[in-house]
């Protein structure tokens, strides 16, 4: 597939695609450096599930650490890697900077991508005049798709449904990942909102309450583990089985509170490399590497888990 196709390929599907279940991948390093090994590891198993789309570069995947060669070479690994299985590719991008974001966006156009995914403004917390006409801007130069990134406990700015719904009507404005926190924020754009824009929880431990509210999907952190039962709770939902939904949901609802018991994406890390998918549960400061405390209550549950999975086999 050429960069140009890679680009194109989903063109039809800007307003459609941004459902279900999708990965937000860690990032592998070992040594300092991208494992590239491991990164195409992880990808291989999650292009074999039933995961819809790979965010790459985002907050799980330690974008804040990661030259723009880095970012490249990674988008790039994934793209190779996913071959067939078309699997869909967003780029996360973030900053408070309009200008150097536009920058990105040429930057970035060509390569085999199918969706952005930028976070509101961090630290200048602008106003909503400021925040719809930062997105604004984005969205008219992004060579692909835009999904918004409402996480105010993270960027210090809420962007209230108002500007929310302005900017749902932009053509290249798909979707929203929604981490607003707020219940009744989240209840009202989804009433309120046309019905071609996507809103997709960030929400690991809402997940199961988000999709009975009418989210689209979800963007979760823990789908790197159970992934299954993180799509079935989905289709489930979707079918209309929500006391099915329910208990699917008990069976990785813990399981949600542990991966966030520590700053995230270590928690994950550490399960992704006790189970043999990355070479190491490497990170890059300031983040660190969990506690003894923590890993050992990692290595319970992964037994535990690996000799339920046993048994049932």
């Amino acid at each position: 597939m050429t960069e140009h196709h890679a680009s194109e390929r989903h063109t039809s599907d800007i307003r459609t695609l941004p459902r279900g279940l999708w990965l937000p991948l860690v990032t592998p390093f070992r040594d300092g450096t991208l494992d590239e090994t491991s990164l195409r590891r992880l990808v291989r198993h999650y292009a074999a599930l039933p995961v819809n789309g790979l965010i790459l570069a985002a907050t799980t995947g330690e974008s804040l650490t990661l030259s723009p060669e880095e970012t490249e070479r990674l988008v790039r690994t994934v793209h190779d890697e996913t071959g067939p299985s078309n699997l869909p590719i967003c780029l996360g991008l973030s900053g408070s900077d309009t200008r150097a974001l536009l920058l990105t966006l040429e930057r970035t156009a060509a390569w085999p991508i199918d969706f952005y995914l930028i976070s509101c403004p961090y630290y200048s917390r602008p106003s909503q005049r400021g925040l719809a006409l930062h997105f604004t801007a984005l969205a008219d130069r992004a060579a692909h798709p835009v999904l918004l990134y409402n996480i105010p406990y993270r960027t210090g700015v809420n962007l209230g449904n108002e500007a929310m719904l302005h900017l749902a009507a932009h053509p290249n404005i798909a979707g929203l990942k929604d981490c607003s926190a707020d219940r009744n924020q989240s209840l009202d754009l989804l009433r309120r909102r046309p019905q071609d824009f996507a809103i997709l929880t960030g929400e690991d431990t809402q997940y199961q309450e988000a999709l009975a509210d009418g989210a689209d999907g979800g963007i979760l952190a823990s789908a790197h583990v159970e992934t299954e039962i993180f799509a079935e709770i989905y289709h489930l939902t979707a079918a209309g089985q929500h006391d099915a939904a329910l208990a699917r949901w008990r069976a990785v609802a813990d399981l949600t509170r542990l991966l966030f018991s520590e700053p995230s994406p270590a928690p994950i890390k550490h399960w992704l490399w006790r189970t043999g998918l990355i070479d190491s549960a490497e990170l890059r400061l300031p983040m660190t590497e969990v506690s003894a405390e923590l890993a050992a209550r990692l290595d319970r549950e992964i037994e535990r888990r690996t000799a339920a999975s046993s048994r049932v086999a």
